[in-house]
């Protein structure tokens, strides 16, 4: 039995996840076990490592239903690092929901997670199975960005505040392993272009409840209330994060349709919610190339010749950013949110503002779905009820306040959130 499973222990980056949970502040507060299918590997990582016998193996083959479902029986929490999910995903989905096990991912594939919000929600609300995809770089930063916002708003304009617009700027420094060059050629050459289409749309993920229609994929963005201006052209992420945090809209709003608790209103954005987000630039020349380059690196991709070029010139599965890369690696992203004006009265403004230090894909992607699994094993008491009941949700909807606060520990993240004015922001969280 291992009260944490991480399953892809052995890739590049299961072995960054592995290693956190390993020397993690709190190791003698739970039992880790890693899965992989090959024995040899696995025997490497604990020499690798030194763990002792006390860390579990599980020989496993995501690919397996049977062996799966034998094997996350195990385990009290899943931490799933197996892309791309489209291929290996769903089987182990299907069997932590099966069992009522806890499942976090790395996943950035809204086709997919679409997927299994629609087969298996419904289940592991019955097993009380917590799954939460996107628990890592994708999309945490955004969600938890969001969220903020939305607990500071209300707490300064107070709980009925809704809101309008919400627009996150990236800024990083990042790599790419050879993992999620995969994940993009499984998007191209395996997902049925209608089935990718779809989630890509408005509220794809919100199944149960639709919000505003609005625009998105704009080819210059501003950061609103910037001074000097801040502008930026399209985020390559920037689809998967917005249906995440549109799920977590979906969720806390149709919770405060069917409740009439104050702490449903607090989460809850409101009917009018908008969300958006680009990759910081220099200028609104560098911005306007960055949107129009990514839109033809899109179209030249679906080209078949072109897309077996790249597909010779990517880093090999396993594959990923050296030492020196993990550690010089940075995350800033600068959420600005509005409310929706009360009669006589201008909208409330809030900015809140989400560092890592480290490699955002890979090395802070390594602590954030670790803590988001803690999260579910060691601090599950203190989750909302509601939240206990299980289902397919989003890391704000499940973890909110609990996992702002395990990433503030660890001493890799800085969160910050403040109303803002045409003067000066005034720190409320």
């Amino acid at each position: 039995m291992a009260d944490i499973l991480v399953l892809g222990a052995t890739g590049y980056t299961g072995q960054l996840v592995t290693k956190y949970l390993s020397e993690h502040p709190q190791r003698s507060s739970f039992t880790l076990g890693v899965g992989a299918r090959s024995k040899g590997k696995l025997s490497e990582l604990k020499k690798k490592l030194r763990f002792d016998d006390s860390v579990k193996e599980f020989v496993v083959d995501v690919t397996k239903y049977d062996e799966v479902y034998s094997v996350v029986q195990h385990a009290k929490v899943v931490i799933n690092a197996v892309g791309p999910f489209w291929r290996w995903g769903t089987t182990v989905v299907k069997a932590c929901a099966h069992h009522g096990v806890h499942y976090v991912d790395l996943s950035g594939e809204p086709h997919w997670i679409r997927d299994i919000i629609l087969e298996y929600d419904y289940l592991a609300s019955k097993t009380h199975a917590i799954i939460i995809p996107a628990c890592g770089f994708d999309s945490v930063p955004s969600d938890i960005s969001v969220y903020l916002s939305n607990q500071t708003l209300k707490k300064v304009a107070g709980p009925e505040a809704t809101i309008d617009e919400s627009v996150s700027g990236f800024r990083l420094k990042a790599a790419i392993s050879g993992g999620s060059f995969q994940t993009l050629i499984s998007m191209l050459e395996e997902v049925p272009l209608a089935k990718l289409r779809r989630a890509m749309q408005n509220w794809s993920l919100s199944t149960a409840i639709q919000g505003a229609r609005y625009k998105f994929n704009k080819i210059l963005y501003t950061l609103p209330l910037s001074d000097p201006p801040v502008y930026g052209g399209r985020y390559f992420m920037a689809g998967a994060n917005r249906a995440i945090v549109q799920r977590t809209w979906g969720i806390n709003e149709l919770r405060a349709m069917e409740t009439t608790s104050a702490d449903a209103r607090i989460h809850a954005y409101g009917p009018k919610f908008k969300y958006d987000e680009f990759k910081v630039c220099e200028s609104k020349l560098s911005s306007v190339i960055l949107s129009l380059g990514l839109a033809f690196t899109a179209v030249v991709l679906l080209i078949p010749p072109f897309r077996w070029l790249f597909k010779r010139i990517i880093p090999a599965p396993g594959e990923g950013p050296s030492e020196h890369q993990l550690q010089t690696g940075f995350l800033e992203v600068t959420n600005v949110t509005s409310s929706v004006a009360a009669p006589g009265k201008p909208p409330t403004h809030v900015r809140t503002v989400f560092r890592g230090a480290g490699d955002p894909g890979y090395a802070l992607a390594a602590v954030m779905i670790a803590e988001g699994a803690l999260a579910l094993l060691l601090a599950h008491g203190a989750l909302p009820e509601h939240v206990r009941e299980g289902g397919v949700l989003t890391p704000a909807s499940a973890l909110g306040d609990v996992l702002v606060q395990r990433l503030r520990e660890s001493g890799r993240f800085e969160i910050e959130s403040g109303v803002v004015d045409a003067v000066e922001s005034r720190k409320t969280r």
